[in-house]
């Protein structure tokens, strides 16, 4: 892909290149959006904006972000891929999203520019391609409050409606349209696609473009960079567990291989500490419980594995070994990384082989007494809790570190948040906006959300669990 594409010159600032599109046409089907009645700006992200290189001032026109008009230099296609969802694979691809472009930023950064719910597609297998106002709004809330995480997500730059009804079961609700921002929309289930279809040609091509686009600095061959791209999901997993955060749908179709988080369907973030918790409305079997994210995880990345089994040894038999010896070292890799960030939740600068132990008995005295996953460490943070027994061994262990009780505290304030989207005020939010258009509440807890770490704030309304006891969450389609 080149470095330094021309553009013609925007005043909004659009640089659309288009990468994606240079890969062989069965990845993509080139489509535009369907026009809509009656655009309107809900919400326009303008520090995603700035940060694309965009100019806020001249990006008021929900015309562009609802598909009637296309930016300078838009190519719009639609992805395709394919995916196991829970545990079935099926050929997929963008039912109801299409690509713009790739956005250059002043800097060289590349980030998709995606509309969500923008009609119809090749993909849309009889939907509509349209979505509700309420499910993009919830993904804007959850995306930034995960971006002020510190969690690796795709972002929203903004929602508009359309002044037009889409039909679900519960009757028409408010069309709208999300501009998705992500670092690429490759999944495993884009090898998967590229695989099923037998084209090795084909899945070459896509192995390049993705450590072309991603992975630059992994040197050697495609295991090295089934490697890297094993890292990243190891991290993104330890960091979701670390703040509570449930995905719901982890379809091989909804793992970016950019190592971002994607696809904010049916989440919600953990209220009492419970590794069994489920919030999807379809999960029955808690395959996408909070506690089994990690070997999902794993069981998606060894999917990923059997994709590129072609491209990692000539040889059938040594190929299997190869792919079976590289899933193996998940599990370490994902250890590695939650149990660093549980050390930095509790404020523990140094290691030892005791840590682990004394984490588990931690979280099993919270999963015994339901405590708040969240409150329970903003707690800790603040000297608020004392478990007597487990908390005389965490002090024995603060002592045998050289930081100073002024930095371990420092470390814990930032490492624990004191806010999260509590799933109550999230569909107090949606609520408003969705059937009274009343965007305030929704302003209201972004303003919280994107200051998580904020610890000079008092906000009880934000901050108690939510009491919701079978609360359960949609996929939004």
């Amino acid at each position: 892909m080149p470095d330094s594409p021309e553009f013609l010159p925007s005043p909004a600032g659009w640089r659309l290149d288009h990468s994606y599109a240079r890969l062989p046409q069965a990845f993509h089907a080139r489509i535009d959006p369907t026009p809509v009645a009656e655009p309107k700006m809900v919400v326009l992200n303008r520090p995603l904006a700035e940060a694309l290189g965009l100019n806020a001032d001249e990006l008021t026109d929900a015309a562009i972000f609802a598909g009637n008009e296309l930016p300078p230099g838009a190519e719009p296609l639609a992805q395709a891929y394919a995916g196991h969802q829970y545990a079935h694979f099926t050929m997929l691809g963008d039912g109801r999203a299409i690509l713009l472009g790739e956005q250059i930023t002043p800097s060289g950064g590349r980030f998709d520019i995606q509309l969500k719910g923008p009609g119809p597609t090749p993909f849309s297998r009889r939907g509509d391609g349209r979505a509700a106002l309420g499910p993009m709004l919830r993904e804007h809330i959850i995306s930034e409050a995960m971006h002020a995480l510190g969690i690796p997500t795709t972002r929203s730059l903004a929602v508009v409606t359309t002044g037009e009804k889409v039909w679900r079961q519960d009757g028409g609700l408010t069309g709208a349209v999300l501009t998705r921002v992500a670092a690429s929309h490759i999944r495993v289930g884009t090898f998967e696609y590229a695989a099923a279809r037998g084209e090795k040609e084909a899945l070459q091509a896509l192995a390049d473009h993705t450590r072309q686009r991603h992975y630059p600095e992994v040197e050697g061959g495609h295991t090295a960079l089934f490697e890297a791209m094993m890292e990243r999901q190891a991290a993104l997993i330890a960091k979701w567990m670390c703040v509570g955060f449930i995905h719901g749908v982890m379809n091989t179709d909804n793992m970016a291989l950019s190592g971002e988080t994607i696809d904010y369907g049916p989440c919600a973030f953990m209220d009492a500490y419970d590794p069994a918790t489920v919030f999807s409305s379809i999960d029955r079997n808690g395959r996408y419980s909070y506690g089994n994210q990690p070997h999902i995880a794993q069981w998606n990345l060894a999917r990923l594995a059997e994709a590129m089994l072609p491209l990692f040894h000539e040889d059938e038999k040594e190929t299997v070994e190869i792919a079976n010896g590289l899933i193996s070292r998940f599990e370490e890799r994902f250890k590695h990384h939650w149990l660093a960030g549980m050390r930095l939740k509790l404020g523990l600068f140094t290691e030892e082989s005791e840590d682990t132990a004394l984490i588990q008995s931690l979280l099993d005295w919270m999963q015994q007494t339901k405590a708040d996953f969240t409150n329970t460490f903003r707690d800790l943070t603040q000297g608020r809790l004392e478990p007597a027994e487990w908390h005389l061994r965490w002090s024995e262990r603060l002592k045998r570190q050289p930081q100073s009780s002024n930095e371990v505290s420092e470390l814990m304030r930032r490492s624990n948040p004191a806010f999260i989207p509590r799933n109550h005020k999230v569909e107090e939010a949606l609520a408003a906006a969705s059937e009274q258009g009343d965007l305030n509440p929704m302003q209201r807890l972004l303003t919280v959300l994107t200051a998580p770490f904020d610890y000079t704030q008092d906000w009880p309304e934000f901050s108690e669990p939510s009491g919701l006891e079978s609360y359960q969450t949609f996929c939004g389609t």
